[in-house]
C-alpha cells in the first residue's frame, strides 16, 4: 500500500472507548496491589484479589500499544520532514514531559510526607541531597510507582521519529514489524534475566517492543482490519467468526493461567521460573489489545448515548486521572486500619478503590482544566468539549498527548 494514501485519515471516536477499558485495568490493579501483594493472603477472598490484579494488568501495555497506533496513524502517510519532527517533539515536551516533570516532584514530597520522612518542603537533610535523589528519579520514572509509564512513553517519543523515518523509506518493513517486536522484546528479556538483571526492567522501552510495533503494524493495515472490528459477531463471516471466537478464547485462557501461576506463587509458594511469567504475561497483554479493541468499536456502535459518553469522557481525560489517582488511592487506604483483611467488609473495601479513585481523579482533573491558568502543563493537553458520540477525534486528549 503506498504511504501516500494513508494521508487522510477518518476519525475514530472509539479510541476514547479502548483508553476508558485501558484505564479502569489500570486502577483494578492499584486498588489491589496491597490485597494481592500479601496484606490479604489469609483472606478466604484471596483469589479474588488475585485475579482482578493479574487479570486487569492489561492496562499499561495496552495504553503503549495505543499510543504507537495514534502515532502512526497520524503520521505515517505524511512527509517527516524537519518541521514535522519539530512540531511532534514541541507538543510532547509541553503536555508529556512538563506533566511528567511536575507530577515526578509532586509525588516525590508525597512519599516522603506519608513514609515520615523528610521532604522538599520540610527538609532535615540538605537541599543538595534531595535534588540528587530526586534527579535520579526523574531519569529513570521512579518518583513514584505508576510513572514508569510515563517514562517509558517517553522514551518511545525519542525513537518515534526514528521508526518513521525507518517505515517510510522502506514500507516492506512493516510487515517484518511483530517479529521484529517480539525478537527486540525477548532479547531483552532473556539478556536481562542472564546478564543485566536490572530490577526495574518494566521502566525500559524494549520491555513493551511487541505492543510498541504492533500499533505500527495495525496502523499500516488498518483497512485491512476495519470491518472486523466494525462488525457486530453475527454480521462477520464465517472466517470473521472464527478469528473473534478463536482470539476471545485464547486470551480468556492465557489471563486465567497467568492469574493461576500467580496465585500459586503467592498462596502456596509455588513459584517457577520467571520466563513462564513473562510469557503469558506478554500473551495475555498482547491479545487483550485487540480485545478491547474490538470491545471499543462494538460498544460504540451498539451501547446507548449515555454509556457512550460516560466512557469518552473517561478516556478524553485518562491521562489526567493516571497522573492524579494513586494520590486519592494513597489517601483511602489511610481509612484501612479498622477492616479485618478476612472480612466483607475489607473485599467491599479493597474494591471501592476503584470508583473511589476514579472520581476523586475524574473531579479533580475537570476542576483542574477548567480553573487552574496552565492547566495543560499539570496534567496534558486539555481534552476538547462536545466529547457526544460522533464527534471525538482519533486522537482525543491522547491524540495530542498520545498517552493514554
Amino acid at each position: 500500500m503506498p504511504l501516500n494514501k494513508l494521508a487522510n485519515k477518518e476519525r475514530l471516536p472509539e479510541l476514547d472507548l479502548f483508553r476508558a477499558f485501558a484505564i479502569l485495568g489500570v486502577l483494578h490493579v492499584h486498588a489491589t496491589s496491597y490485597a494481592a501483594g500479601g496484606q490479604a493472603a489469609d483472606s478466604p477472598f484471596y483469589y479474588f484479589f488475585n485475579l482482578v490484579n493479574i487479570f486487569f494488568k492489561f492496562g499499561t501495555p495496552c495504553f503503549i500499544f495505543l499510543s504507537s497506533f495514534v502515532l502512526f496513524y497520524n503520521y505515517l502517510g505524511r512527509p517527516a520532514g524537519r518541521e514535522l519532527v519539530a512540531r511532534f517533539y514541541k507538543k510532547r515536551l509541553l503536555y508529556i514531559l512538563v506533566p511528567y516533570a511536575a507530577a515526578s516532584v509532586c509525588y516525590y514530597d508525597v512519599a516522603h510526607l506519608f513514609s515520615g520522612e523528610q521532604s522538599f518542603f520540610n527538609t532535615g537533610n540538605s537541599l543538595s541531597a534531595h535534588l540528587v535523589w530526586f534527579a535520579e528519579d526523574l531519569a529513570t520514572g521512579t518518583a513514584y510507582t505508576h510513572l514508569y509509564f510515563v517514562f517509558i512513553n517517553l522514551q518511545f517519543y525519542v525513537l518515534f521519529p526514528l521508526f518513521l523515518l525507518l517505515f517510510q523509506r522502506f514500507p516492506r518493513l512493516i510487515r517484518w514489524s511483530l517479529p521484529a517486536g517480539f525478537l527486540i522484546q525477548w532479547g531483552f528479556a532473556l539478556w536481562n534475566k542472564y546478564d543485566l538483571q536490572l530490577m526495574n526492567k518494566a521502566s525500559y522501552a524494549p520491555t513493551y517492543m511487541s505492543y510498541y510495533l504492533l500499533g505500527a503494524f495495525l496502523a499500516y493495515y488498518f483497512e485491512d482490519v476495519k470491518g472486523w472490528l466494525t462488525r457486530s459477531f453475527r454480521q462477520q463471516s464465517r472466517g470473521g467468526k472464527a478469528i473473534t471466537l478463536a482470539l476471545w478464547t485464547s486470551w480468556l485462557a492465557a489471563a486465567l493461567v497467568h492469574v493461576q501461576l500467580y496465585h500459586n506463587g503467592r498462596a502456596y509458594g509455588k513459584w517457577v521460573n520467571s520466563l513462564w511469567y513473562e510469557l503469558l504475561w506478554n500473551v495475555h497483554t498482547f491479545l487483550s489489545a485487540f480485545v478491547l479493541l474490538q470491545a471499543a468499536f462494538w460498544v460504540y456502535r451498539s451501547s446507548s448515548r449515555a454509556a457512550v459518553s460516560f466512557l469518552s469522557r473517561i478516556g478524553a481525560l485518562s491521562f489526567a486521572i493516571y497522573l492524579l489517582h494513586p494520590v486519592f488511592l494513597l489517601m483511602y487506604r489511610r481509612l484501612e486500619s479498622h477492616f479485618n483483611p478476612e472480612s466483607v467488609p475489607y473485599l467491599l473495601w479493597i474494591w471501592a478503590g476503584v470508583p473511589v479513585s476514579l472520581f476523586l481523579a475524574w473531579g479533580a482533573a475537570a476542576f483542574v482544566f477548567r480553573w487552574v491558568p496552565g492547566a495543560s502543563f499539570l496534567l496534558g493537553s486539555k481534552p476538547s468539549g462536545g466529547q457526544e458520540k460522533g464527534k471525538l477525534r482519533a486522537g482525543g486528549q491522547g491524540g495530542k498527548s498520545a498517552a493514554v
